[in-house]
C-alpha cells in the first residue's frame, strides 16, 4: 500500500441526473474502495456553483458556496474529470468551475490531473478532453498522458443502465487503468514536492 492516501478531487461535466459522466466518476469511487488501494475518490459537485462574476469577488475572498468548492479542490492531491463533450468542447459548468478555481490564487497548479468520457463514437468526448488539456496548460495542471479513456456509450452491448451506472466490466478495467496511471503519477509528483 502507498505510503500516502492519494486524495481526488472528481468532478461531472454534466448536471443531468442519470448522466453516464456521473455514473464514471461512482464507478471510480467503487473501484477506490475495493480494487486500488491508496486513493480516496470524493465528488465534487459543481451544479450550484454562480456563473463566474467578479462583482462577487469582495477583497480576494468568494461566496461562500465557492470558498468552499476551492478549498476542496485546494485539499486534493489530484483530479478526476469527467468531461463530456458539447459542441467540440467542454460544458459550460465544467468551465464555470475551472474558472473560479483558477481565481487568486489558483488552486489547479501543480495537480496531477486525468480526464474519462463517454460519447458517441469510439472518440467519444476526444474533442473536449483535449480542449481541456490545453486549458491545463494555462492553469498548470498536469495530465497523465495514458491510458486515455474514451467510452462508446451508445454501441452494444449496453455500457450504463437506466441510472447512469456504469455496468460494463471491460469500461471498469480500463478505468480501474486510468486511476492507477493517475495514482502513480500523483504520488511522484507529490515526492518531488
Amino acid at each position: 500500500m502507498p505510503a500516502t492516501v492519494t486524495k481526488v478531487a472528481a468532478l461531472s461535466g454534466s448536471l443531468k441526473k442519470t448522466s453516464s459522466h456521473t455514473g464514471l466518476i461512482r464507478a471510480a469511487i467503487e473501484l477506490s474502495k475495493g480494487a486500488i488501494e491508496g486513493i480516496e475518490i470524493e465528488f465534487i459537485e459543481i451544479s450550484e456553483l454562480p456563473m463566474l462574476n467578479t462583482d462577487l469577488e469582495n477583497n480576494g475572498t468568494y461566496p461562500p458556496i465557492v470558498e468552499a468548492f476551492r478549498c476542496k479542490i485546494l485539499q486534493a492531491h489530484s483530479v478526476l474529470f469527467a468531461s463530456p463533450e458539447y459542441n467540440y468542447s467542454l460544458t459550460a459548468p465544467l468551465k464555470n468551475a475551472i474558472d473560479w478555481a483558477s481565481r487568486p490564487p489558483n488552486v489547479w497548479a501543480g495537480k496531477a490531473a486525468a480526464i474519462i468520457s463517454a460519447g458517441y463514437d469510439d472518440f467519444g468526448g476526444g474533442r473536449a478532453q483535449y480542449h481541456l488539456r490545453q486549458i491545463g496548460v494555462y492553469l498548470d495542471l498536469h495530465f497523465i498522458n495514458k491510458p486515455e479513456f474514451f467510452l462508446n456509450s451508445f454501441q452494444p452491448p449496453r455500457k450504463f443502465n437506466r441510472g447512469g451506472d456504469l455496468i460494463d466490466e471491460e469500461a471498469k478495467n480500463k478505468l480501474k487503468q486510468v486511476l492507477l496511471s493517475l495514482q502513480e503519477f500523483t504520488l511522484g509528483l507529490i515526492s518531488k514536492g
